[in-house]
């Protein structure tokens, strides 16, 4: 930026004089543009955390409108002998089962080897073995040690049993076959095809340490017997695991800390939306209070259609303020969970049906196929906030009437400063006249004083 010697000439047309007077210009043409688009963006600032709530409202009504919440199941158990999951829609009851044995693995134990290098074999040959039903052909050479055949058994047979090699004592390595499943038909044996085994540490002193064993329990007083303590096929949709001898009592019940939950959920969701509305758009004749969108019809429309949904929907057949539900004066959501909890005592078939839809049945025996409450909120709220929506259309509008002033500001500011440059070259011209004009008349003066002196 070049020195300005505006005004040296004749110290009236100055710099600091154009600098004031685009200062009054900007102060009336730029600062009311500046104004309005801080207060676009604080309107925006605000959508944004409208928006954020309509978005958690939506979501937590979408939680609530899919017939599976009521399908999910609680499982109580006092004692500690199992435990147990229920999956949706199994059945709901009360039951004892009482355990009298745990289901085991058989455990078999070979004679002993010198060491876990000590060779099993004198010549080729191959050995099966044999685990419950299933057998398995290994085979084996002079070469092979204990160690290489437990590996052997291992990449075999894996998926039926387990081998390791134990340290007994001094010189005294044995071969360990754990059954991978449990139950009575678990045995264990080796049987040497060819002969060619070194001893009959794998075949006749081959012991069994442990026999597998069935499960055996009761429910509700009825024995029944198992091969393993997992226990998914006693009824539909209940996985029940065999802990330990002893009784237990199991209560499954509907989820209903689930429901309340997501009940919990929505009326936060809901109450927050609705004060961030009220909030924005409160009228006041107190700048200070009166919302940031006082004056916008579409943000009150918003408001006012989430309060009439609550009075709106029930297809027909009943409010929400049948089901616990209520607004107090200041248009705050509550829940009563006593009248909740007894609606779904009385029928939870109606309920479901009225929360997400299906047959609802008055008290005449007549049905209603409804939609369902949450199923109409959802409709109602996803018309604001979906693609293209009364909440996207707002926001484009906002984000457009920015754009719009700043380009105005940018317009107005490169006239302004167009004129102050063009005044600055007019000031300068001016200033060098009138330095001129000081100039001659100094001259002037100097004659007339010389003049002056020549005649005295």
């Amino acid at each position: 930026m070049g020195i300005s010697a505006l005004g040296t000439g004749s110290s009236i047309l100055t710099q600091d004089l154009l600098d004031q007077l685009k200062a009054a210009d900007e102060q009336a043409q730029i600062q009311p543009l500046d104004l309005e688009i801080a207060n676009q963006n604080d309107k925006l600032a605000e959508y944004n955390v409208i928006d954020a709530n309509m978005t958690n409202l939506y979501d937590a009504i979408g939680e609530l409108k899919t017939p599976a919440l009521f399908d999910e199941r609680q499982v109580d158990i006092s004692g500690s002998s199992i435990e147990m999951t229920a999956s949706a829609n199994s059945d709901i009851q009360d039951f004892t089962l009482e355990v009298t044995q745990l289901a085991t693995k058989e455990i078999a134990e070979s004679g002993g080897y010198d060491d876990t290098t000590s060779t099993i074999a004198d010549d080729d040959g191959t050995l099966t073995l044999s685990v419950g039903d299933q057998d398995f052909d290994i085979d084996y050479n002079s070469d092979m040690t204990l160690e290489d055949l437990k590996n052997a058994i291992n990449d075999t047979a894996g998926d039926a049993v387990n081998a390791t090699i134990v340290k007994v004592g001094d010189s005294d390595y044995r071969l360990f076959l754990n059954s991978v499943d449990t139950g009575s038909n678990q045995d264990i044996s080796i049987t040497d095809n060819d002969g060619n085994l070194s001893g009959t540490q794998l075949t006749d002193d081959m012991e069994t340490v442990q026999d597998g064993v069935d499960a055996e329990f009761t429910f509700n007083g009825e024995d029944i017997t198992r091969s393993s303590n997992n226990v998914d096929d006693l009824i539909t949709g209940y996985d029940i695991t065999l802990k330990s001898l002893g009784t237990s009592e199991v209560s499954v019940t509907q989820n209903r800390d689930n429901i309340m939950s997501k009940i919990d959920s929505f009326v936060e969701k809901y109450n927050s939306t609705m004060s961030e509305l009220s909030r924005a758009t409160k009228n006041s004749t107190d700048p200070n209070e009166r919302g940031i969108f006082a004056g916008e019809s579409s943000m009150r429309s918003l408001q006012s259609s989430l309060r009439s949904m609550m009075d709106n929907v029930g297809g027909g057949v009943g409010t929400i303020y049948d089901y616990g539900f209520d607004i107090d004066k200041d248009g705050r959501l509550t829940i009563d969970k006593t009248v909740l909890n007894e609606k779904i005592d009385e029928n939870p078939a109606n309920v479901e049906a009225f929360f997400s839809g299906g047959d609802f049945e008055d008290s005449d025996g007549n049905t209603t196929t409804i939609d369902g409450i949450f199923v109409e909120m959802n409709t109602n709220v996803e018309s604001y906030t979906k693609y293209n929506g009364m909440m996207d259309d707002f926001k484009n509008y906002l984000n457009d009437s920015i754009s719009s002033l700043e380009d105005r500001k940018l317009k107005a500011q490169e006239r302004l400063d167009a004129r102050y440059e063009t005044m600055k070259q007019q000031f300068s011209a001016y200033d060098a006249m009138i330095a001129k004009f000081n100039n001659s008349s100094s001259a002037f003066k100097q004659m007339m004083d010389a003049s002056k002196q020549d005649n005295n």
